[in-house]
């Protein structure tokens, strides 16, 4: 369990530029961007990644975000999984999950305390490209630490994620890695869909009641 100053949160899937550059500029939220790293040592970004987590963990504002996912190349190999079209078989996750696991267990890197996830809110439709493994097994290992974020206009989405970092709720800390990897193992992806259309019924219903509530987050407010 981190030990940190800071809330270290990682923000799963495509950030846009005004994205970023709006949440770079709230007080409460540090912005901690992938180094660069030469190719041979990055093939799938786990360095960059790694090496961004851990600046995070040494920062004092309120929030680190960090837009650099050291299981990026994991939650793609675990989709191509179960893309039919493709019918890659486990083979290729087994390989990127045996990397991951192998810098974990070094020490080189520790999940962060949450996941904002930025993607649509209907990922689990079958149009998005498959299924999402953060919305997936590692949502089902802690549903807590994993929050979606749904795509919108980049202002809008910026402050979608501030108000996000506002309403994290605490509870147990993750299970080890290479038990998140089991789940993934063992997850059956129609239950993503399902999941999904329940959690949009209920944001749907927590935002309609939101009036003017003033979240409270998990190390104070961001923004």
């Amino acid at each position: 369990m981190r030990r940190n100053a800071s809330t270290v949160v990682v923000l799963a899937g495509p950030a846009p530029g005004e994205v970023l550059a709006a949440l770079g500029r709230s007080m409460n939220v540090a912005l901690i961007r992938p180094a660069e790293i030469r190719p041979e040592e990055n093939t799938d970004g786990l360095a960059s990644a790694a090496e961004a987590l851990q600046r995070a963990g040494r920062a004092t504002s309120p929030y680190a975000l960090v837009p650099a996912d050291p299981l990026t190349a994991v939650a793609a190999s675990w989709r191509e999984m179960w893309d039919v079209s493709r019918q890659e078989g486990p083979a290729g996750f087994e390989q990127e999950a045996a990397k991951v696991l192998a810098a974990w267990r070094a020490g080189r890197f520790e999940l962060p305390d949450y996941y904002l996830v930025l993607a649509r809110e209907d990922t689990a439709a079958e149009d998005t490209g498959g299924p999402d493994f953060h919305l997936g097994p590692l949502r089902s290992a802690r549903a807590h630490r994993v929050v979606l974020v749904p795509e919108q206009e980049p202002a809008q989405q910026a402050a979608g994620v501030l108000h996000a970092l506002g309403t994290l709720r605490h509870g147990p800390w993750w299970p080890g890695l290479d038990e998140v990897i089991e789940v993934a193992r063992r997850f059956y992806p129609d239950s993503l869909a399902e999941q999904g259309a329940a959690l949009g019924q209920a944001r749907r219903d927590g935002l309609s009641d939101a009036g003017s509530a003033t979240p409270g987050g998990a190390r104070g407010r961001a923004g």
